[in-house]
């Protein structure tokens, strides 16, 4: 792996992960998004070599050994808050660290906190639905 290596790149071409998506490439859609030990990161801003030792939680998972789905994918699939699909990982993502840090979020909140993530189809209506679901709106 070369120093230059963004993590994910790193994910992947040499994980074999694809769920996190690039989308980009200057940090502004958020289609990259995974958790770094437990927080919300644009890994298209990030070296993989910066990484080592650390924590990393992609798309793939999120969900419970078992594939039982994370409340976040489970409000998404229930609240249809996802057309074409490219962004969804980084939503989901950015979008089930929003929960762990907030509760009883307001809609306002949700649309700010998201501000990062980009979706160009379905207007954020459910994703918002999705995140109120879950942090107990």
């Amino acid at each position: 792996m070369e120093p230059r290596t963004l993590l994910v790149q790193y994910i992947r071409e040499s994980a074999g992960l694809t769920g996190t998506n690039i989308g980009c490439d200057t940090s502004s859609c958020g289609a990259c998004t995974v958790h770094l030990n437990g927080e919300s990161v644009k890994s298209c801003t990030v070296l993989a070599a910066q990484v080592d030792g650390m924590e990393i939680t992609t798309i793939e998972g999120l969900a419970q050994a078992d594939g039982t789905l994370h409340p976040m994918q489970q409000a998404f699939h229930e609240c249809h808050a996802l057309q074409c699909g490219y962004c969804t990982p980084g939503m989901v993502m950015a979008c089930a660290s929003l929960v762990e840090e907030n509760q009883n979020l307001t809609e306002n909140e949700v649309r700010e906190g998201l501000e990062g993530n980009l979706c160009r189809c379905t207007g954020y209506h459910n994703i918002v639905k999705a995140v109120l679901e879950v942090s107990g709106a």
